[in-house]
């Protein structure tokens, strides 16, 4: 009864997103919703090829939002007629559906994935499992992407092949250590590497159906060589020997997106960051630009939630979302969740929003970067290489390094902070009282998204003279005020946290 419920509502979804695309002047649609005629052609591809942009690209000016791409039709079609076909039917659909959407966006300029993809599989066959291979490969990729990035960049956000192939590149550096690990010992390696090292050789057309799967070849999400073969395999199933039970889940997250994508499109008109560059901004008074920069800190990210979330769905329909069952055999479906939109609504702190946003992103750097620098001894510069590699990731606008520099100094006050009221029995005795919860949850969410659209600022506004205009208005507010406590609150620890033996007295 589900299957057939299944098929029917999938036979309703298909018909329902046949758009007749062809019909349409794109340069006049583009025109009257406010875009260009290339943002207006990526989000055709977004709806037919599903695909989600990656924190950190900044998004085209303009009132449609660039959503995920939701390639519910290719999911459909892979479902119903590919799910347990033979491998190299299925490598080949991703690739050619892959290379479609790059030709239709890009044009001629498709050749940049296609000759990294091929490049990483002679790395792979040439070099084979050795720490050369993954040397290689990580300054063979980031050096075209950073190439890219110079020869393109302007001061504004462009739709260009530089956007896609930012992806590419985690996905192609994570394949070259997952097969380096895979000639390792298993014993030692942990758990966590134990379950991505690839133990085969991977042959080129598996390396392009991985690269291009067209539910992630434009802006993501991150997945493993791994758990694509798993997919290809017909393994990604809550019911072996069946097409996956997901298409309600799926339809959850789109209808959620398609929340997020409603409140933005209402909203965006009115909340942008060209008015933080303009006069009425930089004459308003010091609480209004913080206010103002609070609420478009908060707004601006709704892009980004609506994309993950419409993508989301997609990876859930073709069956890449499956991640196992729960305790009570339910199945679960967050294999490629970018977002836990309770938790990011609701935690009052920054670390709990880097928790919730771009996890995909954020779990490949802790597994193949931050990880990887343990042998440097020192988990804070650890931690800082990785939000430098996630700048540069970004783009090479001082725009970038700002705003993950902000992040580095808010994360280390704030767990110096959390550690001092924990520590302090008079602050955690005042931080327990119920009836003043309001009022602390009030306070941190306002200095939380206050501090997060600070941080923003520098990433979407790129250029050191726009940031920098927008900062010196507030006077450094967000500098000032960490900078201040990291060199403050080691100092209140001294007098608020008693010394052990003290403690041991008062028990």
């Amino acid at each position: 009864m589900a299957s057939a419920a299944e098929g029917d509502m999938e036979a309703e979804l298909t018909r329902g997103l046949q758009w007749g695309f062809q019909d349409l002047s794109l340069n006049k649609l583009a025109t009257s919703l406010g875009a260009s005629e290339q943002a207006l052609r990526l989000i055709i591809s977004i709806f037919l090829a599903s695909k989600q942009r990656p924190a950190g690209t900044a998004p085209f000016k303009a009132p449609v939002l660039y959503t995920s791409d939701s390639g519910y039709p290719l999911a459909l079609f892979y479902r119903r007629y590919l799910f347990y076909k033979d491998s190299y039917l299925i490598h080949l659909f991703h690739t050619f559906t892959g290379l479609s959407i790059a030709y239709y966006n890009f044009g001629t300029q498709l050749y940049h994935s296609l000759l990294c993809i091929v490049l990483q599989f002679l790395i792979l066959r040439l070099m084979g499992r050795t720490i050369t291979a993954v040397l290689t490969t990580f300054c063979v990729q980031m050096g075209y992407l950073l190439a890219g990035y110079y020869n393109t960049a302007t001061g504004t956000y462009d739709i260009k092949w530089t956007m896609p192939h930012c992806v590419l590149t985690l996905k192609l550096i994570g394949l070259a250590i997952d097969y380096y690990d895979g000639g390792k010992d298993q014993k030692s390696l942990t758990s966590e590497q134990q379950i991505y090292a690839i133990r085969g050789v991977p042959s080129l057309l598996e390396v392009a159906g991985f690269s291009y799967f067209y539910g992630a070849f434009l802006v993501g999400p991150q997945f493993s060589m791994n758990h694509y073969m798993k997919l290809v395999r017909g393994e990604l199933t809550d019911v072996p020997g069946k097409i996956p039970n997901s298409t309600i889940p799926a339809l959850r997250r789109l209808a959620l997106g398609l929340v997020y994508l409603v409140g933005y499109t209402l909203l965006s008109p009115h909340i942008t960051e060209d008015y933080l560059l303009s006069d009425d901004y930089e004459n308003g008074s010091f609480w209004f630009r913080c206010m103002y920069m609070l609420l478009w800190g908060k707004f601006v990210l709704y892009k980004y939630v609506t994309c993950w979330l419409v993508t989301e769905g997609v990876c859930i329909l073709t069956g890449l979302g499956f991640n196992g069952f729960d305790e009570y055999g339910t199945a679960k479906w967050d294999a490629c969740a970018n977002m836990k939109v309770w938790l990011f609504e609701t935690n009052p702190r920054f670390t709990g929003t880097i928790a919730s946003f771009n996890i995909n992103t954020n779990a490949w750097v802790s597994r193949y970067f931050f990880k990887r620098l343990k042998f440097l001894g020192n988990k804070v510069l650890s931690q800082g290489l990785s939000l430098l590699f996630l700048a540069l990731w970004h783009g090479l606008h001082s725009g970038y390094l700002v705003c993950f520099q902000m992040e580095f100094l808010i994360v280390i006050v704030e767990r110096q902070a959390a550690s001092l009221i924990r520590d302090s029995p008079v602050l955690s005795r005042l931080a327990s009282i119920t009836v003043l919860q309001p009022v602390y949850y009030l306070v941190q969410q306002t200095i939380h998204w206050l501090f997060m659209g600070y941080s923003m600022t520098a990433f979407c506004l790129f250029t050191w003279d726009k940031w920098m205009k927008v900062y010196k208005s507030i006077y450094f507010l967000g500098h000032v005020f960490f900078l201040s406590l990291l060199f403050i609150l080691p100092y209140v620890r001294k007098v608020m946290v008693p010394r052990k033996e003290k403690l041991k007295k008062m028990e």
